[in-house]
């Protein structure tokens, strides 16, 4: 989560609110993806860690990460970008 906001330049707690701009949605969508594929944590488990969403809602960004992923190349960078970032630190 803090990689994703520190990448795109918004406040954690903003990433995490209710809120459904795209400027907030898109990195938090990205931050659950992340979450997905390199954790080995549940869906709904994932989904408590951002605010108490719902595990369909992982599920909703996993989903739409993957096809933004094939047809955005600017998306894919980012998303290499935090991937890198993450795995230097970890």
């Amino acid at each position: 989560q803090s990689f994703v906001a520190s990448h795109y330049k918004i406040n954690l707690n903003e990433m995490l609110s209710p809120r459904r701009s795209r400027s907030l949605a898109r990195p938090r969508q990205i931050a659950m993806y992340l979450s997905k594929k390199y954790t080995t944590k549940s869906l709904p488990e994932i989904g408590r860690r951002f605010c108490g969403r719902d595990h369909t809602t992982v599920i909703h960004a996993v989903k739409t990460i993957e096809k933004f992923i094939e047809n955005d190349q600017d998306l894919k960078q980012n998303v290499d970008a935090i991937k890198r970032q993450f795995l230097k630190v970890y």
